[in-house]
């Protein structure tokens, strides 16, 4: 055989081995009860429902009866800032930010158990399970990197974002109806983002992931609101033209109602 031919057999059989994949001994599959939400002006909250089942087959070990399952939820990424404060003279300024670049602008996980009792700690970090573990770039100096969990501004960025609902961890959000037949909650809070949602779902036994899968959603704002956003975008001169008439008139009414003689 010469090399060629062996060169081209060997790069036929990896392909081949690409093809095939690893071998997986369950199957996750999932649905949510809404895949598009549509948001109007008196929109106060709501709740999606993500259930499923772990689906096994001949490959399953025999002694497997058990799962554990996390569920993470991000919303469109965004650029945020968190400022610290300091009283100087009686009076509360700005005295330093920080800057978090493409973060989720919604991010929830939920999981049966606590996370600690369902995989070791480097599992999850590389994994990015949980609020801790979670990838929050941020802008330091001239660098762009994800600092340690108890970062100042980190923590005080998770912590606001929580306030408001639109970061979560609940560790018995997750219920197995029966040992492989599960459903959890994915609460919508009023402030919610709008934009697409992307929702990883990861199976875990014996402190391994044994499968994953995706799916998604999507949040839409309808209305008056999203008529002014959409013409916003698409025409911006036209946009810009209408508010700054709709100003001109308003001054204009405001002067004819409080006019004196």
């Amino acid at each position: 055989m010469t090399r060629r031919r062996a060169a081209l057999l060997g790069l036929c059989l990896l392909l081949g081995a690409a093809a095939v994949g690893p071998a997986r001994a369950e199957q996750l599959i999932v649905s949510i009860s809404n895949s598009r939400i549509t948001v109007t002006p008196n929109y106060s909250g709501g709740e999606l429902v993500l259930f499923g089942s772990i689906e096994k087959d001949v490959d399953t070990p025999a002694d497997r009866a058990v799962y554990d399952l996390v569920v993470t939820v991000r919303g469109p990424p965004a650029d945020m800032v968190t400022r610290r404060k300091e009283r100087k003279l009686g009076i509360w300024v700005n005295a330093d930010s920080r800057q978090f670049l493409m973060v989720p602008s919604y991010l929830a996980v939920f999981a049966n158990r606590p996370l600690e009792a369902i995989a070791a700690p480097e599992v999850l970090r590389r994994q990015q399970l949980g609020l801790t573990n979670i990838l929050l770039t941020q802008r330091v100096g001239t660098d762009f990197a994800d600092v340690v969990p108890n970062d100042a501004f980190r923590s005080a960025f998770v912590r606001l974002r929580t306030e408001h609902g639109l970061y979560r961890e609940e560790n018995a959000a997750v219920m197995f109806l029966t040992p492989t037949l599960f459903r959890t909650g994915i609460p919508l809070p009023a402030e919610v983002p709008i934009g697409s949602y992307d929702v990883d779902i990861k199976v875990f036994a014996d402190g391994a992931l044994v499968t994953k899968t995706e799916t998604s959603f999507e949040i839409v704002k309808v209305g008056f609101e999203q008529f002014v956003a959409s013409t916003a975008r698409q025409n911006g001169l036209a946009y810009g033209l209408v508010t700054a008439l709709m100003a001109l008139m308003t001054g204009w009414m405001a002067s004819v109602v409080f006019r004196r003689d």
